[in-house]
């Protein structure tokens, strides 16, 4: 008897923990499976939790001619299969109505599950790729890359996870999502087909050199002191001419730098949002988000006191600033690793 197979008797005969020993390092890779077919974090660790307690439910049923990981991927992926057929689509508001004018009332966040969650790039750091996969572990989680994504029907979403940025074998995923070898080929060439139209890989280079390169942290250097010091000047000249600003969960997003000019001088969020006394009004901590850049944003609230507010995500397309994103949500800060508030 192997190690594994006594591990596993152990496990059958009623050692919790000895399961977990098992099952809990592939935790990480499997959150991030679980994010990709859904594009939300919480919704992912719901479907990790619900994943072990099905494997645990279910151990009798692993026969063992199949690696464990690939047991839990066909329990993981199925969870999220049946957890997509009660739940919308999730995007961005840039792709789910027209630009917003930024004269008009901005329109207040709605807790709705339609919008893509940035993910903590923790969970990706020691991810294994096969060189040999059309999609990197890291640009499949890029925003662009999910909102992409997202526009699949659930189960080619999850052939194209598997075969291009898993790189398992068109058997392995037939056996995994109970298909034939000729239906995941050809539900693999329709999600091709439908990424080809509306994925265009704009910075991914960007996703390559993040941590490395110069000029693009003296452009992250300029963003943050523009934004803490309300320079609208400086962070608007930084932005292409054909920009955009959103902050889901509101609706309300904003197309061009003179119309993101306009909202950051407009009153929100009960004052302005930048003039006047928006100087120090705002604080940022750099994080990093989709395997970019981020920042923890924070809104001043009493005397010396900053209030976790969102995260914060500029896409750079070269040397210009091509999108600001701003997931308003404090809760999302403490889960990148930041603390609540911020104290002078």
């Amino acid at each position: 008897m192997s190690d594994l197979e006594a591990q596993i008797a152990t496990a059958r005969a009623g050692d919790h923990n000895e399961f977990s020993r098992l099952a809990e390092p592939y935790r990480r890779e499997l959150q991030v499976h679980c994010y990709r077919i859904t594009g939300s974090l919480q919704d992912a660790e719901d479907l990790v939790q619900e994943t072990l307690l099905r494997a645990w439910r279910r151990l009798d049923t692993f026969e063992g001619r199949a690696p464990l990981r690939a047991w839990l991927y066909k329990i993981a992926t199925n969870a999220c299969l049946d957890a997509l057929d009660k739940r919308p689509r999730r995007s961005l508001p840039t792709r789910r109505s027209s630009a917003s004018d930024p004269r008009a009332p901005f329109v207040q966040p709605r807790a709705e599950p339609i919008w893509i969650e940035p993910l903590p790039d923790n969970l990706i750091a020691e991810a294994s790729e096969s060189p040999e996969a059309r999609y990197s572990i890291r640009e499949s989680v890029t925003l662009a890359f999910l909102v992409a994504l997202q526009n699949l029907p659930p189960r080619q979403r999850a052939v194209v996870i598997l075969r291009d940025v898993l790189d398992w074998q068109a058997s392995e995923v037939a056996g995994l999502l109970d298909m034939t070898i000729p239906a995941v080929n050809s539900a693999l060439h329709r999600a091709r087909a439908t990424l080809e139209q509306n994925y265009h890989r704009k910075g991914s280079a960007t996703v390559q050199r993040a941590s490395v390169d110069s000029r693009l942290n003296a452009l992250l250097d300029r963003y943050l002191r523009a934004w803490e010091n309300a320079d609208v000047a400086s962070l608007t000249a930084l932005l292409k001419e054909d920009a955009t600003l959103s902050m889901p969960p509101s609706p309300s997003w904003y197309l061009g730098r003179n119309a993101i000019r306009v909202f950051l001088k407009s009153a929100i969020f009960g004052s302005s949002f930048f003039p006047g006394e928006g100087q120090g009004r705002w604080r940022l901590l750099p994080t990093r988000a989709n395997a970019q850049p981020a920042f923890g944003a924070y809104l001043r609230g009493s005397p010396g006191v900053h209030e976790a507010f969102g995260i914060l995500s500029p896409i750079f397309d070269g040397k210009r600033l091509a999108e600001i994103i701003t997931f308003i949500n404090p809760a999302l800060v403490v889960r990148f690793g930041l603390p609540d508030r911020l104290i002078a």
